[in-house]
This record gives structure tokens, C-alpha cells and sequence, in this order.
């Protein structure tokens, strides 16, 4: 498709009329700087004052809604160490969460969804209004900051904690989310004036950029289920999706949930590239990530050069037996020794010889000799001609 800048990816998929569009990227391609670019296109800002996380209250109600991770400067810890303060996540006025949270009062779903992708004993705890006994002013604007406790099974809990990272993202997370089905479940009353709220009559787009990095891989394919299903349940004809990942199996998991490889969708289907020069390519794909882009393909390349280069040193073996592994995995086989060539046992304990966690040091494996390199160009050819999908990369925008 040629080289573009970011704003004129932007306007491509503004442009392009897909319910739903998917979007693979390595991390660094740009993902959340596409991200704000489009938000630029649909609802530039007017003053030239505020950060995008300021912005995300007046868009919430208006023409996009967007979840990056832009989006988590909306919190921010207050851990006064000096004084021995309980940790707390505040959360800066804005309606992105007052309406989810005061006007709707979701803030049980919130940590109901939470739970599901953490631990149902990590438990978050909203405050309540508190106003000052002598003068009567409000101290603490309800749902202005959450504590995290451990419940313990026996109505104590212990707290107040500081949650992981990852375990603050899928909060965040939790409350798009539960905004998010909120909104749809409103746009899906076909008539404005029949919707319990007009907040949202403006709505056109939601851009979700990668929610899934914290997550293992079972609470992340569950994530991927529910967003899925949550899109499939939009009624609305105006209401679009953009969505990107650097997660192969986020977006693998999206894209058969949507059936984006059926009845033509397919093209709503790119990978984001980013090149030396500071330009972008978005090319459409197709199929899943197996199919084409996936980190399998990394592997494969940093063989073949190691090899034509005749530079097989210890650690390709490890490369090599990764490949196996995703190869025997997306083809439904339990053992990815299934896949070597005859006499599989020889050409196994090769493998396992530079690969096992119990001879990784220098003194009890040496250096690949050169017959044992030439394994390893054997082995990677076996695969890739017995294989047919490893061979896809070979097509062109495959």
C-alpha cells in the first residue's frame, strides 16, 4: 500500500466502513500513537490545552471512546511512604468513571470482572464521600480512589496492598469494559429518544489499543472472548472498532471469535509496520496470525540467516525447538517431537542436548560442531516442506 504517516493510516480506517477492524503490531510499530492520531481525526481538540487523559472524560460521551495506555493517567498512586499511608489508586475527576461508577453504579461488575482476570481474593474497595465533622465540606469525592485487600475466608481481609502493574491494568481495564457494555447495551435501543441517556447518540468509534499485556495466556484468551462477544452484541450501525495488538494470540482469538476470515471481512484484517524512515506500511492480512505474521516467523528468519550466514551457535537450537513447539501446537499435535523427520529419537536427543534447562552451562555442552549445524538447516527444512503453513510468508501482503 506504500509508505503513509500515521495520520494517513488514520484516516484509512477512518475511512473504511468494517464494523470491526483488526490491527497486528510488534511492539515499538506505533499502536498507541495510531491511536491518538485517530482520536484526532474524529475529535480534534479546540484549545490546545490538556493532556489526551484529560481529554478522555469529554470524549467518553461524545464521538470515540478509547482505551490505551494513555488511558491509565487517569490513575495514579498516592503511597505517602513518609507517613505511613496506605497505599490507594486515585482516580482523577472525570465522567469516563463518574458515569460508569455514580450514575450507573457498576462498581460491583467492575470488581466482579476484575476477579475474573486476577483473583477473586483481591478485592477492590471504592470509597464513599467523606465530609469534614467541624465544617461540613467534602474531604473525598466518592469514587475519587480504590484500596486492594486480600480476603481472607473468615470476613477479614489483608490490606491495604499496592497491586502489580499488571493487576492495576486489568482494573483499568475492568472499568472500560464495563463502560463499554453500558454503552452498547444503550446504542442498542433503535430509537434516540427512547435511551435512557443521550450521552452517547454521538458515539461513532472505539479504539482499543493492547489490554491484554499483563495477562497470562488463559485470562487473556478469556478477555478475548468476552470483547468479542461484547462487539457481536453492538446493534448499532454507527458504532466501529478499531482494535490493535502485539499479542499473536489476542489477536488470533479475536479473529475467529468475529469470523473476520468469512464472508469477506478478511480485508478489515493488517498488520501495522513500522520502517527505517520514520513512515508506516498497513498491510492487509490474511488469515490469523499463525497464518502470516506471527513470532514463529521471527524464528524462522533468525535461523535462516544464522544458517546462510553459517553462524548456528548453541542458542538456535533453542530457536529451533520453539519453532517445533508453536508448529505441533497450532496443528493440534501433544508432542512437538510428533513433527521430526525418521529416526525422531536421534534427532530428539540432539535437540534436548542444547536446549534442556540442566545442561545450559558452558562446561557440559560445547560448541555445535559443524555436522550438528547442519542438523539444525535439516531439521528447519524438514518442517517448513512438510509443514505448508510455514511456507506462507512466501505470498505476497501474506
Amino acid at each position: 500500500m506504500g509508505k503513509k504517516t500515521l495520520t494517513e493510516i488514520a484516516q484509512q480506517l477512518k475511512d473504511t466502513d468494517k464494523k470491526v477492524q483488526l490491527i497486528y503490531a510488534f511492539n515499538g510499530s506505533g499502536k498507541t500513537r495510531l491511536s491518538r492520531e485517530f482520536k484526532q481525526l474524529i475529535a480534534p481538540k479546540t484549545d490546545g490545552n490538556g493532556g489526551d487523559a484529560a481529554d478522555q472524560s469529554e470524549l467518553s460521551r461524545h464521538k470515540i471512546l478509547y482505551y490505551n495506555a494513555l488511558t491509565e493517567d487517569l490513575f495514579y498512586w498516592d503511597n505517602d511512604l513518609e507517613l505511613d499511608a496506605e497505599p490507594k489508586l486515585r482516580i482523577q475527576s472525570n465522567s469516563f468513571t463518574d458515569w460508569v461508577l455514580k450514575d450507573q453504579g457498576q462498581d460491583q461488575n467492575i470488581i466482579t470482572t476484575f476477579q475474573r482476570y486476577t483473583s477473586d481474593k483481591l478485592t477492590p474497595r471504592f470509597n464513599e464521600e467523606r465530609k469534614d465533622d467541624s465544617t461540613g465540606e467534602v474531604v473525598a469525592k466518592a469514587f475519587s480512589e480504590v484500596t486492594f485487600s486480600l480476603e481472607r475466608g473468615d470476613d477479614e481481609h489483608i490490606g491495604n496492598l499496592k497491586i502489580s502493574k499488571g493487576e492495576e491494568s486489568s482494573f483499568i481495564w475492568s472499568i472500560f469494559y464495563t463502560l463499554l457494555e453500558q454503552v452498547i447495551g444503550i446504542l442498542n435501543v433503535p430509537e434516540p429518544g427512547d435511551r435512557e441517556t443521550d450521552e452517547f447518540d454521538q458515539l461513532g468509534y472505539v479504539f482499543i489499543d493492547d489490554p491484554v499485556s499483563s495477562l497470562d495466556d488463559n485470562h487473556l484468551i478469556e478477555l478475548a472472548v468476552n470483547l468479542a462477544g461484547l462487539i457481536k452484541s453492538s446493534e448499532s450501525r454507527s458504532l466501529k472498532f478499531v482494535i490493535t495488538t502485539h499479542s499473536p494470540l489476542f489477536y488470533n482469538v479475536l479473529h475467529n471469535e468475529l469470523g473476520l476470515s468469512a464472508n469477506g471481512k478478511k480485508e478489515g484484517c493488517y498488520l501495522l509496520e513500522r520502517l527505517e524512515d520514520g513512515t508506516f506500511h498497513l498491510n492487509v492480512k490474511y488469515g490469523d496470525s499463525n497464518r502470516s505474521f506471527s513470532y514463529h516467523l521471527h524464528l524462522r528468519k533468525a535461523l535462516e540467516q544464522a544458517i546462510a550466514a553459517d553462524q548456528v551457535e548453541r542458542y538456535h537450537f533453542t530457536l529451533l525447538r520453539n519453532l517445533y513447539e508453536k508448529t505441533a501446537s497450532f496443528l493440534g499435535y501433544q508432542q512437538w517431537s510428533e513433527l521430526l523427520p525418521d529416526d525422531r529419537q536421534t534427532y530428539f536427543n540432539r535437540v534436548i542436548q542444547y536446549t534442556s534447562h540442566s545442561t545450559l552451562s558452558s562446561e557440559s555442552v560445547t560448541e555445535p560442531t559443524p555436522p550438528e549445524k547442519q542438523t539444525v538447516k535439516f531439521l528447519l527444512d524438514h518442517l517448513i516442506n512438510t509443514y505448508g503453513y510455514l511456507q506462507h510468508q512466501d505470498v505476497p501482503n501474506g
